[in-house]
């Protein structure tokens, strides 16, 4: 009998557990979640007897070796910053381990260890990064395939949006995955190439630096630039191409809303809040210069500009704007979250220039059972599978940029609704 051990049952893991349980209960494997709400994890396996729920302290080496041991393969959605502690266990105990977050300093140094152990650390495999990565490959790939054609250009966008029936607030934006991820996105900056020239953005100007996209049936979108897109030129096999760049796609009231609360400060997670900080208009002052009368209304929904009295327990800027996202932004029952993600490749074959757009929309049943859930874990659930089944047989730090990996992760992703409409257009030739 297998066990998958997963540690994590937040928001993001909700399908992963129903669809590891619906593996497990036809194949007599076993499911444990490992979480430090006991109560959590219990109510996301319900009464299903192929699986149990654990209490764990991830600090606790020993708690943590414990589990591992007992486990096939290993799956971690917890936060990032925990991936490195979960990797050790699996490294020392000598289990595969799956994530879907980005690979870092941390991780990466394992690589030669994983590599001589005989081991698959499979990162990246969500749905961004993850699913982004396996359309993108696949699509250019089928592109590469005919008449010889050169790619000039790649953008890569994707979003975690609230569905247009359930958008009733200034931000068209409710909290559907971590928080606190929400708060600090794009607080690293971002590279990528455009034009032939490579680009770099500080955070304070992240939000002001992207463009627009129209989505049918959504609309248009605002995107701002994604972390360092230049590492993935060459994974993609695309050194010959003018323009690479993935972006995050948001509202654009959210764009140039968020921007001016980068700009004051506001989400500083690492600075302790001073001892004369009490409201959440002391707080915000640094906004005031500036608020328009465009983003007002935005602020004001927040709660940024309120004498209120600061949250119990925030002792940073980021603290506090997570407790305003997390009350204001929330999803209600019945809210249905959206994904969005789009593929734009312009491409020369035989003299003409050609666009091909990739398009992925789903939208979620509920504030549980989200589409954003579904995206992050089904591709994790899927790739744990085929590891278990014994085809996929790779070793080392990987991401899912190989056939081996992705074509048939993609294939049953589509027969479970997750499927990209494509279209294809011609142009005027070109002196690319």
């Amino acid at each position: 009998m297998k066990e998958i051990l997963l540690f994590g049952a937040g928001k993001s893991a909700t399908s992963l557990i129903q669809y590891l349980i619906g593996v497990a209960a036809q194949r007599d494997w076993r499911l444990v979640v490992a979480e430090n709400n006991l109560p959590l994890a219990e109510s996301k396996i319900g009464a299903a007897p192929c699986a149990r729920a654990v209490a764990v302290n991830v600090s606790q080496e020993e708690q943590m070796d414990a589990l591992v041991q007992q486990a096939d393969i290993v799956i971690s959605l917890l936060p990032p910053a925990l991936h490195y502690q979960v990797a050790l266990s699996c490294l020392k105990i000598r289990r595969n381990l799956l994530t879907a977050s980005y690979v870092d300093e941390s991780i990466r140094g394992l690589a030669p260890a994983v590599r001589d152990n005989g081991l698959l650390f499979l990162c990246e495999m969500g749905l961004d990064p993850g699913i982004d990565h396996m359309s993108a490959l696949q699509l250019i790939a089928e592109i590469k395939a005919t008449d010889d054609p050169r790619i000039f250009a790649f953008h890569s966008h994707t979003g975690g949006l609230v569905a247009p029936e359930s958008d009733d607030n200034p931000w068209h934006y409710k909290i559907s995955w971590n928080p606190r991820n929400i708060v600090l996105a794009g607080s690293a900056g971002a590279r990528y190439k455009a034009d032939g020239r490579i680009v770099t953005r500080p955070y304070a100007d992240l939000f002001d630096s992207g463009g627009q996209i129209s989505v049918p049936g959504v609309g248009p979108l605002a995107w701002y630039p994604n972390r360092d897109s230049l590492p993935y030129i060459d994974l993609y096999g695309l050194q010959e191409a003018d323009s690479f760049i993935r972006t995050t796609l948001r509202h654009p009231d959210f764009c140039r809303a968020w921007s001016p609360i980068v700009r004051a400060g506001l989400t500083d997670d690492r600075r302790p809040i001073g001892s004369e900080i009490r409201t959440f208009a002391d707080w915000s002052a640094p906004l005031l210069p500036l608020i328009t009368a465009d983003n007002r209304p935005l602020f004001e929904f927040l709660g940024l500009l309120e004498p209120e009295s600061l949250p119990a327990g925030a002792s940073t800027s980021a603290d506090i704007l997570q407790y305003l996202l997390e009350t204001r932004l929330a999803m209600h029952p019945r809210d249905k979250d959206m994904i969005v993600m789009q593929h734009d490749i312009e491409f020369i074959r035989k003299g003409k220039r050609w666009t091909e757009k990739s398009t992925l929309v789903v939208k979620g049943q509920d504030h549980l059972n989200t589409a954003m859930a579904r995206t992050v874990g089904l591709p994790l659930g899927i790739a744990a599978r085929l590891v278990l089944e014994g085809r996929i047989n790779l070793t080392g730090l990987h991401i899912p940029i190989v056939p081996e990996l992705y074509m048939p992760v993609l294939q049953e992703l589509e027969q479970k609704g997750i499927r990209f409409e494509r279209t294809l257009n011609s142009h005027l030739p070109t002196g690319h």
